[in-house]
C-alpha cells in the first residue's frame, strides 16, 4: 500500500512524497530510519489518487469524527491520571483501559492512540486526530508534556470536565421542572379538546340553542387540532428546523439572538453568569498548565457557550494582543462584571491571576447556582397558575351550555304543562 507523508528531514526542511509499506507504523519506521520525523500520514485509496486518512482505513469506520460524551472523557482522564500518579507508564495505562472498555467505539480510539505512541507520536499528537477530544484538553496534556507533569494535566482535564458537567447539569435542573410543566399543560390542553370536547358537542347540537362564545372558540379549536394536527406538525417542525439553519447560516441572526437571550429575565443572568464561570475556570486551569496568556484565552474563547460572550472575550483578546492588560480591555464591555474587572487587575499586578481568576470563577458558579434556584422557585407558582387557568377556562366552556341546555328543558316542559 502506498502512503503520502509530510515529513522533517535532519534539517528541518519540509518533504512530502510517498512511501510503500503494508502497514502505518512500517511506513513510519521507513521513514525514521531516512532521518525524517513524520508530521502527517495519508494512505492512497486502491482506486484513486485522492488520500484517505489511515485512521478511517484502519479502524473501519470514521470514529474520528464522532463525539465522547463527558462523562467518558471524565473516566478517561481520571483513570490515566490515576494510574500515572501510581507510577504506571502512559502505554501500559492506555493498555489497561483498552483492555478494560467496553464501548466498541472508544476501544477503537484508544487501541489507535495507543499503536500511535509505539510509533513515536506524543499523547497530544496522537488525540489530535480525533475530534471526541476537545483542542482545551489536548493543550493542557501538550503542556504536562512539555513540563514532564503529564499526570497533573490529566488531573486538570479531569476537574475541567467535572465542572462543566456539574455547571450545565445544574442548568438543566433548573429548566427541566419548567419545561416539564408546561409539557403537561400541553397534554391537558389535547386530551380535553380532542377526546373530552367533541363528546360534549354532540349533546349541545342535540338541545339546539346558542353555545356561549367560549365555548365556540374551545370548539373550533379542537376542530382545527383533530382536522389539521399534521399540518401543526408540519409548521412546528418548519419552524425549529428554520430557526436551527438560520442560527448557523446567518451571523447577524445568531448574533441577535444570542444577545436576546441574555435579556431574558431570569434566564439571561444564568446564561451570562455560567458563560463567564465557564470562561475564567478555563482561563484559571490553563494559566496554571503554563499555556501561554494568549492562547489561554482563545481556548478558553472556542467553549463559551453564548455568541455574545464569546464576541466580547475575542473583543479582549484583540486587545490583549496588541499590549493592552486583560483588565483594561474588559472594562470597555458591560457583559464583564466590575468585580471581575477588579479581581483581574489585582491578579495581573501581583503576578497571580490564575488565583484571581478561580476565585472568579467559584463566584460566578454560586452565583449560577443562586439564579438557577430562584428560576425554580418562580416558575412553579406561576406555570400552576398557568396550569389552573388553562384548565380552567376548558372546564368552564364546557360547562357554560349545560346551563343553557338546563333553560331549554324548563322552557320545553313548562309549554307541555300548558
Amino acid at each position: 500500500m502506498k502512503y503520502k507523508y509530510v515529513a522533517m528531514n535532519a534539517r528541518s526542511q519540509k518533504k512530502e512524497g510517498t512511501i510503500e509499506a503494508d502497514s502505518q507504523a512500517e511506513a513510519t519506521n521507513k521513514l525514521r530510519e531516512k532521518g525524517f520525523v513524520v508530521q502527517d500520514l495519508m494512505a492512497l485509496g486502491k482506486d484513486s489518487d485522492e488520500p484517505t486518512s489511515i485512521w478511517q482505513m484502519d479502524l473501519g469506520g470514521d470514529v474520528h469524527t464522532k463525539k465522547i460524551k463527558p462523562k467518558k472523557l471524565l473516566m478517561v482522564f481520571n483513570q490515566l491520571g490515576m494510574m500515572m500518579k501510581a507510577g504506571i507508564n502512559l502505554s501500559l495505562s492506555m493498555q489497561i483501559m483498552i483492555d478494560s472498555e467496553k464501548d466498541v467505539s472508544m476501544r477503537k480510539i484508544l487501541r489507535e492512540i495507543n499503536e500511535n505512541l509505539y510509533s513515536g507520536f506524543t499523547l497530544s499528537q496522537a488525540m489530535r486526530n480525533f475530534a471526541g477530544f476537545p483542542p482545551i484538553y489536548i493543550s493542557i496534556i501538550e503542556a504536562g508534556e512539555a513540563n514532564g507533569r503529564l499526570d497533573d494535566s490529566f488531573e486538570q482535564c479531569a476537574l475541567i470536565c467535572k465542572k462543566d458537567m456539574a455547571l450545565s447539569g445544574k442548568i438543566r435542573g433548573a429548566l427541566m421542572y419548567p419545561a416539564f410543566l408546561m409539557a403537561l399543560v400541553i397534554i391537558v390542553v389535547i386530551i380535553l379538546t380532542v377526546f373530552v370536547l367533541p363528546t360534549f358537542a354532540g349533546v349541545y347540537s342535540d338541545f339546539g340553542g346558542e353555545l356561549p362564545g367560549l365555548t365556540k372558540f374551545m370548539m373550533g379549536f379542537s376542530d382545527v387540532l383533530i382536522g389539521w394536527w399534521w399540518l401543526i406538525i408540519i409548521v412546528i417542525v418548519g419552524i425549529v428546523f428554520g430557526f436551527r439553519t438560520l442560527k448557523k447560516t446567518n451571523a447577524d441572526f445568531a448574533m441577535g439572538w444570542a444577545k436576546l437571550q441574555l435579556k431574558i429575565p431570569l434566564v439571561g443572568p444564568i446564561i451570562r453568569q455560567s458563560s463567564l464561570a465557564r470562561f475564567c475556570r478555563l482561563m484559571s486551569t490553563l494559566t496554571d498548565a503554563g499555556i501561554p496568556i494568549h492562547k489561554a484565552m482563545a481556548l478558553a474563547r472556542d467553549v463559551v457557550p453564548n455568541l455574545f460572550v464569546r464576541e466580547k472575550v475575542q473583543a479582549v483578546l484583540d486587545d490583549v494582543q496588541i499590549g493592552v492588560t486583560i483588565h483594561d480591555a474588559m472594562a470597555k464591555h458591560p457583559v464583564f462584571d466590575p468585580i471581575l474587572v477588579s479581581m483581574i487587575r489585582v491578579g495581573e499586578e501581583s503576578g497571580m491571576l490564575g488565583d484571581s481568576l478561580h476565585k472568579m470563577s467559584d463566584l460566578f458558579e454560586a452565583q449560577t447556582d443562586e439564579s438557577t434556584q430562584k428560576l425554580t422557585d418562580m416558575m412553579t407558582p406561576i406555570m400552576t397558575v398557568v396550569i389552573g387557568v388553562v384548565v380552567a377556562t376548558l372546564v368552564i366552556s364546557m360547562i357554560l351550555p349545560m346551563f343553557g341546555m338546563y333553560s331549554l328543558v324548563g322552557g320545553s316542559s313548562s309549554t307541555a304543562n300548558k
